[in-house]
């Protein structure tokens, strides 16, 4: 399975127009703000069934318009429209995905179209805040696990649900025993998270323990800064709780931290607060090789690998370790310019100008 074309509507910049793709290596060439990295985040979007960069689904509606349309042929018809929440002054869904036609929930259209993105901006993963490390994790477990996607988005409904109840006990209106059914649902569907999440993580240690074989990012380690979810810490944590109004334990407050160990002290240090640009760096390519294999390893395909400019980050060495890997599957790549380093070894390319 492969993305033979696009179809863009109202999408950004792009008022209507229709992208082939090669089984192989295309670049998308263009200067800055050309839209080559709108492209990328519209595949993103049929594949992930969200953005890696927009918060509202408003930001990739072009302006006064009421929808956007993005069409993706990949043996299969694959469809995501967006809209405002009004089309012709009536009410509609402000995302609705299809598969060949037919309507899917979210829960059951990712997975139809597997890819991985690698960008400048994912440094972000190691120094930016918790929620984009777990946003992370759940960007790769929903697109190869239903069950994840499931029990994650009853886990966060029910949240919502007990955070207000918290809130109304704080207040006065609502009464403790309230929370039970909401207890037992956010620990059950919680644990499942949290079990699935340090699975995902022990996986990209054990990668890592390969990469130090061959010599490759040094001792780099994840751990899992696990908020687990019980009758018991929600008991040790009720009174707080009330007086916060929100839940303050479950996988809502789960974290990440990478490390790297010292060669000569042999102890580890936390790579957001010690480690240099180029650790940083080097922590994210291992990341996104290890999430690659992950998703083969679960789905026994291979995904379509989007690269948004990033051989001016890397170093000669690990330039050409992903040169490797986009010769290996059909790749994209977004460019502002055309003969790049490592760009002759990649033999033949479709190029698309914009």
């Amino acid at each position: 399975m492969y993305l033979k074309s696009l179809s863009l509507q109202n999408f950004r910049n792009c008022s209507k127009k229709t992208f082939g793709f090669s089984p192989d290596t295309t670049l998308i060439l263009g200067p800055n703000a050309s839209g080559k990295t709108n492209i990328l985040e519209a595949i993103y979007l049929l594949s992930r069934g969200r953005s890696f960069r927009a918060k509202r689904e408003l930001e990739m509606i072009s302006y006064d318009g009421e929808l956007a349309r993005v069409e993706g042929e990949v043996g299969g018809k694959l469809e995501i429209i967006l809209t405002t929440g009004q089309v012709q002054s009536k009410s509609v869904a402000k995302k609705l995905f299809k598969v060949n036609g037919v309507g899917k929930r979210m829960m059951d259209y990712i997975g139809n179209f597997k890819s991985v993105l690698f960008r400048p901006e994912d440094i972000d993963i190691v120094l930016g805040s918790p929620s984009i490390r777990r946003n992370y994790l759940d960007s790769i477990l929903d697109l190869v696990d239903r069950e994840y996607r499931v029990c994650n988005v009853v886990y966060k409904k029910g949240l919502r649900q007990r955070n207000k109840l918290l809130e109304g006990i704080r207040q006065g209106w609502a009464k403790k025993p309230q929370l039970e059914y909401w207890n037992r649902l956010v620990i059950k569907n919680g644990q499942i998270v949290s079990r699935k999440r340090e699975e995902l993580i022990e996986f990209f240690n054990s990668q890592f323990v390969i990469f130090k074989n061959k010599k490759d990012y040094g001792d780099l380690v994840v751990e899992y800064d696990e908020s687990p979810i019980s009758i018991e810490r929600l008991a040790k944590y009720a009174e707080a709780e009330v007086g916060a109004g929100v839940t303050l334990v479950g996988p809502h407050r789960d974290d990440i931290n990478f490390k790297v160990q010292n060669s000569k002290l042999r102890v580890y240090r936390d790579l957001h607060l010690f480690g240099s640009r180029g650790e940083q760096r080097m922590a994210v390519l291992g990341l996104k090789l290890a999430e690659l294999k992950y998703i083969e390893q679960q789905t026994e395909q291979t995904p379509l690998l989007l690269l948004d400019d990033i051989f001016s980050e890397l170093d000669e060495k690990h330039r050409l370790q992903v040169i490797n890997l986009v010769k290996s599957r059909q790749s994209i790549i977004s460019s502002v310019d055309l003969n790049f380093e490592g760009r002759d070894l990649l033999g033949k390319i479709k190029v698309i100008h914009l």
